[in-house]
């Protein structure tokens, strides 16, 4: 496919933009004290009707397909969920959250998930496709959060090649706190499972060598983002309303990371990432009221 049928093939997607689809949620008890146990937290403190905390919202809601749905990456078949991007690799890359409010325990909420943006990209690294969904949450007559998801979509990395990662950025220095932690094998398989992801690079250390290219098990982006905020609402003044974040280099299941931030002014926080070797892997603004 030349890069013209690729811009083509994208621009093809357009009826796509602007599609709703619903995703509703019972908010369960169970479901909540696994996501605490997950976290460390005692599942017990978890009670019926009480207030989660604001970011957990992104670990509910999430697409059940059907096995039979299911590609050999572990994600859903293209075109039974979202758009069917003519790439055959997709990985998180960055959200723009508000928070209007909290979820409670035993209560009802759906998701409404609207494709909002699919844009071509061409590269050092080849030819790229970035899915924008925007995800409105709702609970009680009342939007609890408005999020801006960005997916990439990248070609396939050729037999016995590596992924090219992006070029190491040192992690900023002048931290006003960090804490660091494991990112064991069950730590990301139990974040994978609370949040129905069966993508098989943060589990099948094999394929993610041979198949994907890369050099190990992969973090999962989505808890490396939980991570960070969970680190800043430890040291934060005021409630979150929202936060920015931003993945810029992969993380290893079985390496430590580095959760930093800087002293919160003005409303905001900046927080980051850092691997072993003191790289930057994530940026996230938090914001709090």
């Amino acid at each position: 496919m030349t890069d013209a049928e690729f811009d083509a093939a994208i621009a093809a997607l357009a009826p796509w933009v602007g599609r709703t689809r619903i995703v509703e949620d019972e908010i369960g008890l169970s479901s909540a004290r696994r996501i605490a146990g997950m976290l460390d937290m005692d599942p017990a403190s978890i009670t019926q009707g009480m207030a989660l905390p604001p970011h957990w919202f992104s670990m509910f809601f999430p697409d059940i397909a059907k096995q039979s749905d299911i590609g050999p990456d572990g994600h859903p078949n293209k075109g039974v969920f979202l758009p069917p991007i003519p790439l055959p690799r997709r990985m998180g890359a960055g959200r723009r959250v508000k928070i209007h409010g909290n979820l409670i325990v035993g209560e009802p909420a759906i998701k409404k998930a609207e494709v909002a943006a699919i844009a071509p990209k061409h590269g050092r690294t080849g030819r790229m496709a970035v899915l924008t969904m925007r995800h409105t949450i709702e609970s009680r007559g009342q939007v609890i959060a408005v999020e801006e998801f960005d997916a990439m979509y990248r070609e396939a990395t050729p037999p016995g090649q590596k992924t090219t990662a992006t070029p190491p950025v040192p992690a900023p220095g002048g931290a006003a706190w960090s804490d660091k932690v494991l990112l064991s094998s069950p730590l990301v398989f139990r974040y994978s499972s609370v949040t129905w992801n069966a993508h098989r690079i943060h589990y099948d250390a094999d394929y993610a060598r041979d198949e994907e290219g890369y050099q190990a098990t992969v973090q999962n982006g989505g808890l490396t983002m939980q991570l960070i905020l969970d680190a800043a609402l430890k040291r934060a003044k005021g409630r979150l309303v929202g936060f920015t974040a931003r993945l810029a280099r992969p993380l290893w299941v079985g390496d430590t990371v580095t959760l930093c931030g800087s002293v919160q002014e003005g409303g905001k926080m900046e927080c980051w990432a850092a691997d072993k070797d003191g790289y930057l892997c994530a940026k996230l603004e938090a914001e709090f009221a």
